[in-house]
């Protein structure tokens, strides 16, 4: 999603400074050479940061999406704490989401904050503040059996039900996990078929999964394992939908809002996990194989 601009020299003809952050986001993001979807994802990136610079914060999860951003001078930014601000924000944004998401949204703030430096609306030089911090689930220990066996109690749907079973009893990345599609799986041998997820290590599971599987699987021999909620855009690859449904493929970044959403009431820290603490907990607790030594993997770790 890279993204080009060109630095404008102002002039008599062109239009005066914004007052507004809003305003100067669309100013940005009219220099970029962007599709629809990514365009959207610009927006939604750049207004997340409005809220933190009034000391507000920004709504959770999908709400973020379609909420509207408070009116904010783009004169805050260089105010004397505005960096200060912008830390507290990646902070608390970073015990929310996975680092690519988070990589993400730094990215473009990065490339708004230094376009309206070349123009003059800013001043300040914001960049060395939003240096990406460490996850905290990084270093966090793994979630124990029976935090794990709160999470399956949660009363979640089917779909992420069967998605966290997977991700926890392969111990399997999760990118990975999302990438499997309905005929990749093999449920009498409850394992993933031979070759599809080559050169790494062959992706099984256990009793909770080969009870859901099914279930999902109800009307579909074909298509994403995991599907969205709704039907996919036009422009989505037709590897990506199902040709059952019409949906498309459920994505990292909504799967991770959907599991820290619902485990927020578990996590003694109020934030809740993240998906990599299902997967890491799997890799702990995961039992030895038949002539296999305890911490013994085949293959390559994903």
């Amino acid at each position: 999603m890279a993204a080009v601009f060109t630095a404008v020299e102002p002039d008599e003809t062109s239009p005066p400074p914004p007052v507004e952050y809003a305003v100067a986001v669309d100013r940005y993001l009219d220099t970029l050479r962007l599709g629809e979807q990514s365009r959207r994802v610009y927006r939604i990136a750049l207004a997340t940061w409005a809220w933190p610079l009034v000391g507000r914060t920004p709504p959770p999860g999908r709400a973020r999406r379609g909420a509207t951003p408070p009116i904010v001078p783009l004169a805050v930014l260089d105010d004397p704490d505005a960096a200060d601000r912008l830390q507290v924000a990646l902070r608390e944004r970073a015990a929310r989401v996975d680092a690519r998401t988070l990589g993400r949204e730094l990215s473009i703030l990065r490339g708004a904050l230094s376009w309206w430096r070349t123009q003059g609306w800013v001043e300040a030089d914001l960049i060395d503040a939003l240096r990406t911090p460490p996850q905290p689930y990084e270093e966090a220990r793994p979630l124990t059996p029976e935090q794990v066996s709160a999470v399956f109690a949660l009363p979640a749907g089917l779909r992420e039900q069967t998605f966290w079973h997977l991700l926890y009893e392969s111990a399997a990345p999760v990118e990975r996990v999302l990438a499997l599609n309905v005929h990749d799986l093999d449920l009498p041998r409850r394992r993933v078929r031979p070759g599809v997820t080559s050169p790494y290590e062959p992706i099984r599971w256990r009793s909770g999964t080969a009870r859901l599987l099914p279930l999902l699987l109800v009307g579909r021999t074909a298509g994403p394992l995991f599907l969205t909620e709704r039907r996919a855009s036009r422009s989505t690859p037709p590897a990506d939908v199902c040709p059952v449904t019409g949906k498309g493929r459920l994505s990292y970044r909504r799967a991770a809002e959907l599991f820290t959403a619902a485990t927020k009431p578990l996590d003694p820290a109020g934030r809740g996990w993240a998906l990599r603490d299902l997967r890491q907990a799997g890799k702990a607790h995961r039992r030895p194989r038949p002539g296999e030594a305890p911490g013994v993997r085949r293959g390559r770790s994903g």
